[in-house]
């Protein structure tokens, strides 16, 4: 399959996603929370995935491959943010663009291309490893085993981080504090790491495919969208004003990477 080729082929897959996220935006308007596309957010990356590995006439190892480790991916995570977040309420995130629109219709006019097609469009993009991986990559090679390695590494500091912060936030004692403990001790984010580290494990699969180098921007754009837009750097905005000893705790923790706490 020639480059214009796989473009064109992934390019239904875009307007598949695009589709399906104008019906969920109707469904955010009518109950006035925007911010359940975050949980669809996993299973927009995964969509074009499976999408391709079904119109393919003979899905070959890596397909295969590809298509099941993102999908286990999607599916953690939006069952995760799922349970973490319906029923709370709209995200503080959304509120505030929500108001800056100025009434609940504007933010609807506004919300459908630059919050769901914006994000079904960096999702597709995103996603392009794991949608052109699957063209023609024949038999596993080494590399396909490193980046299965590594996927397995970045799923399980993203499950862990998130199984130790909703325990930590469970207790009733724990009110009110910062969570420091376990991974979050060796790394701020645990999350963001196990996301980032998913997408290259998935990157490396793909490069043993003809068409795999031309996505190595995608996880490129994850990387610096999860470090220095909407991930870290925001999320660390928001803790520095609430909690007063998150200085002392940057100071000590890494900030991305795992790493053995400084020592004071």
């Amino acid at each position: 399959m020639t480059l214009l080729d796989a473009l064109l082929f992934s390019l239904v897959n875009l307007a598949v996603v695009l589709a399906l996220l104008t019906l969920l935006w109707v469904v955010s308007v009518r109950i006035k929370d925007a911010s359940i596309i975050d949980i669809a957010w996993g299973p927009a990356c995964a969509l074009p995935a499976v999408l391709t590995y079904f119109r393919l006439e003979t899905p070959d190892p890596h397909a295969a491959l590809l298509a099941a480790l993102v999908s286990l991916w999607a599916a953690r995570l939006a069952i995760y943010l799922g349970r973490r977040n319906l029923g709370h309420g709209e995200d503080v995130r959304y509120r505030k663009m929500r108001e800056a629109q100025g009434s609940d219709a504007a933010f609807a006019r506004w919300s459908l291309p630059c919050v769901y097609w914006l994000q079904g469009a960096v999702a597709w993009f995103v996603s392009l490893p794991v949608q052109w991986g699957q063209f023609g990559g024949g038999d596993l090679g080494v590399l396909a085993w490193i980046g299965t390695g590594v996927f397995v590494i970045g799923l399980f500091c993203e499950a862990i981080g998130d199984l130790q912060l909703a325990a930590f936030k469970a207790d009733p004692a724990n009110k009110g504090k910062l969570m420091t403990e376990g991974l979050w001790s060796w790394t701020r984010h645990p999350n963001y790491f196990g996301d980032a580290a998913v997408w290259v494990g998935l990157t490396l699969i793909a490069l043993e495919s003809p068409l795999g180098p031309y996505t190595i921007l995608s996880p490129v754009v994850m990387i610096f969208f999860l470090v220095a837009v909407s991930g870290k750097a925001l999320t660390e905005r928001m803790l520095e004003k609430k909690y007063p000893d998150y200085a002392a705790y940057k100071r000590r923790t890494s900030g991305f990477i795992p790493w053995p706490p400084a020592r004071n």
